[in-house]
């Protein structure tokens, strides 16, 4: 028999056994009656029933096993549907949601497990990591997902997306080697990078999946690997006693699940791609360069202040920023997710010169709402949240009460600056935002540095709320200009 059939052979015989099982639990064992008067099987014939998770994995791992000897993953036949809008939107909600947890959940593991200095470290490590995840994005998820024609091959966008993870992961190892870290900081670096890298690496993959309508499936990715990133970190901290080993574990268990779930389910349930070109990737580095400026810089200019402190301030700072940030960016999501399911309606409604009114009034209804979630954000943080994270966090928060209302009042000014950017993306107008995030940038590099070196932690809230605000101000004024300009054209930005 050819090695191939005994393969198959045996796939059929596992998929039979577990059919066998499966009616076994749901309508009991025919058997069973005649072996015993009371119903039961005879002693020492029951065989142990895996569990559901158990017989997932079997099958998911026969299929890929099955799959490399017979043809590989790309020439498969898909198994799951399309088109499942209420799956997509459960599983995209639950794996941006676990996605989002990763380093809120983490940083409160590694303060209670290993201490505030230590989780200082993680978190500085982690604020780096990030913005090396952006860079290995390079902002193509959105052009990718709407590339329905396929323009670019799925080969040209996994090409593009390995170089810039490449870049990312050598631009990360040069800035260790610059801040001369100590063998600890590294390690714990080069883990939370390698984690961070690898979800911008995992991100062309559930692209992909959703460019085939499958969103449901990259949720299902996203889920699995920040699952795995929380397990493998919280697990190891606790027996080994070390920051370093547990950002390792991380690091591990994110490449674990690309190789094993990421990759293969996303060239098993979408069609083979056609041949890469080095033009196609070209023109993916040329079409989304702008975007990727714009939000590299954002989320620079929010970063800057953390690389700041880890020069002026022990790593303690860089705990209690992260910790008051993440109410902070809550209202941010929370603004995402009013306003982001309705950017295509705004759209229409902007493309019809007589509905232009209406466009500005629901501008001005979602910057009210902002401000209305940031008083209640303020409000609340003024009520529960200080005891609240005092007791998560096993840290006294009340000496930062001050401190946490300016934090939150920079966090709504963050996302009215992300919702003025999504208005200025509808207008056709993203490019002309360039010019106010170089500006804020400079002015981040300066100013917010000389508050830390003067105030300290307060310095780098202080000037943190001064750059969002000068951002926001300016971004402003350019929607203004864009606004004018289009009116007085009377032309829609769609059709010039």
């Amino acid at each position: 028999m050819h090695p191939l059939d005994n393969l198959r052979a045996k796939v059929r015989s596992l998929h039979e056994r577990q059919g066998r099982k499966r009616g076994v639990t749901l309508f009991g064992d025919p058997r069973a009656s005649t072996s015993s008067p009371t119903g039961k099987a005879a002693e020492g014939t029951s065989e142990h029933e895996p569990g559901p998770i158990a017989r997932l994995v079997d099958t998911w791992w026969t299929r890929l096993i099955a799959a490399v000897y017979d043809g590989g993953l790309a020439a498969q036949e898909a198994e799951y549907g399309s088109g499942e809008t209420a799956r997509d939107y459960l599983w995209n909600t639950l794996g941006t949601g676990a996605w989002g947890m990763v380093f809120p959940v983490l940083t409160v593991v590694a303060t209670q497990l290993a201490g505030i200095e230590q989780a200082g470290m993680f978190s500085m490590a982690f604020a780096a990591g990030t913005l090396l995840m952006f860079l290995s994005n390079f902002g193509v998820r959105t052009y990718q997902v709407s590339d329905l024609d396929e323009k670019y091959s799925f080969a040209s966008y996994q090409a593009q997306r390995l170089l810039t993870s490449l870049l990312a992961l050598a631009v990360g190892l040069l800035y260790c080697t610059v801040r001369g870290y100590d063998p600890t900081m590294l390690m714990l670096s080069i883990g939370v990078y390698v984690y961070k890298i690898v979800d911008g690496l995992a991100d062309v993959y559930e692209g992909r999946l959703q460019q085939a309508d499958k969103l449901y499936l990259a949720g299902i990715s996203q889920t699995l690997r920040s699952i795995a990133a929380i397990i493998a970190f919280s697990v190891l901290l606790p027996i080994t006693h070390s920051i370093a080993l547990a950002g390792a574990a991380m690091a591990i268990a994110a490449v674990a699940s690309l190789i094993l779930v990421t990759v293969p389910l996303a060239l098993l349930e979408t069609e083979a791609s056609k041949p890469l070109s080095p033009l196609e990737i070209g023109g993916l580095f040329r079409h989304c360069l702008p975007l990727f400026s714009a939000l590299f810089m954002f989320n620079l200019i929010e970063s800057v202040p953390k690389f700041a402190m880890e020069s002026m301030l022990p790593y303690d700072s860089q705990l209690y920023f992260n910790a008051l940030f993440f109410p902070a960016q809550g209202i941010l999501l929370a603004a995402g997710f009013l306003y982001k399911p309705q950017l295509l309606r705004l759209a229409n409604i902007w493309s019809n010169p007589r509905r232009r009114r209406k466009f500005d009034l629901i501008v001005l209804s979602m910057i009210a709402v902002i401000a209305l979630m940031t008083a209640g954000a303020l409000a609340f943080m003024g009520w529960l949240g200080i005891p609240l994270m005092s007791f998560m966090y096993g840290v006294d928060f009340e000496a930062y009460r001050a401190v946490a209302y300016l934090m939150i009042a920079a966090g709504g000014v963050s996302a009215a600056i992300d919702f003025l950017y999504a208005i200025v993306t509808v207008l056709r107008r993203q490019s002309s935002a360039t010019k106010p995030y170089a500006i804020t940038l400079a002015f981040s590099l300066t100013v917010p540095t000389a508050l830390i070196w003067i105030m300290g932690l307060t310095g780098a809230v202080v000037g943190y709320l001064a750059s969002m605000m000068l951002l926001l101000a300016l971004l402003s004024l350019e929607y203004h200009r864009i606004r004018q300009d289009l009116s007085e054209k009377n032309r829609s930005p769609f059709h010039p």
